[in-house]
């Protein structure tokens, strides 16, 4: 007689998460972090508290936001004590960010919500003065604008200084990922390439450059001096065009289109 299936209708979050699990390599590297005890440390989905165990003792405040109900009970018990511990059943997406005061993120982000994670936290009216973020190497390469710009990179880039501080070994992980990880780092610039006035005139430039082309955006004649000015070749894809000119071409379209409409 055949074995009945059993199926299970809504696992907890956790079943599909990647848990950092080393302590030693978590501590190591926020070490290499500006993370401090002056810190108010936001993080995102703490799951079974590897992370949070260190930051507690690195900086003034952590608050903890956890979505599985399972496992913020499980924190909850296990930081009842702690008076620089702030615990949320939540999920990250719907909860509201700090809207006053400085604050850093540091996370081992569940892989499916990177982008909104990131479109999250950059997108905010307070936004972080840093984060740390775990996060595919992929996904990373993405925002980073490798091997070419992205609309992500491109909108980024402006207000924010990116790198890759950190590549992991799959070995740090519970259960270990399919893919390659690394600690993805982000600073909000002290000041920002594009003026805020010019913000939505720029995100609407580079969408419809990357969407249509440029020559969507200029004439001919106004697309031969702005590739001149940007030291783009007359025949270079979009692909090859790298953030630093796209800015230069904002600021001929600025000039050459949207002065002379006024």
């Amino acid at each position: 007689m055949p074995k009945k299936r059993i199926y299970v209708k809504n696992p907890p979050v956790w079943v599909s998460q990647n848990f950092l699990t080393s302590s030693e390599t978590i501590e190591r590297i926020i070490r290499r972090t500006t993370i401090s005890k002056d810190d108010h440390v936001v993080e995102i989905g703490p799951g079974k508290g590897h992370i949070t165990r260190v930051l507690v003792r690195c900086c003034r405040r952590v608050t903890a936001i956890e979505i599985d109900k399972r496992l913020y009970d499980r924190l909850a018990k296990e930081f009842e004590g702690y008076r620089n511990v702030r615990l949320h059943h939540h999920d990250f997406l719907k909860w509201n960010l700090p809207d006053r005061g400085d604050y850093k993120v540091f996370s081992n982000i569940p892989f499916s919500c990177t982008t909104s994670i990131l479109r999250k936290l950059t997108e905010s009216k307070n936004v972080p003065s840093e984060a740390w973020l775990v996060m595919e190497k992929g996904a990373a390469k993405r925002f980073l604008g490798q091997p070419a710009e992205s609309l992500r990179s491109l909108l980024l880039k402006p207000f924010f200084d990116m790198d890759i501080v950190w590549y992991f070994s799959r070995d740090d992980f519970h259960p270990k990922p399919s893919v390659d990880v690394v600690l993805f780092h982000l600073k909000k610039k002290s000041l920002p390439d594009i003026p805020e006035n010019q913000q939505k005139a720029y995100e609407r430039f580079v969408t419809a450059g990357l969407k249509y082309g440029l020559r969507h955006l200029f004439t001919k004649k106004q697309l031969s001096r702005a590739l001149h000015s940007a030291g783009i070749n007359c025949d270079a894809t979009l692909s090859e065009i790298r953030y630093i000119q796209w800015l230069c071409l904002f600021r001929c379209y600025r000039e050459y289109v949207l002065r002379a409409e006024c």
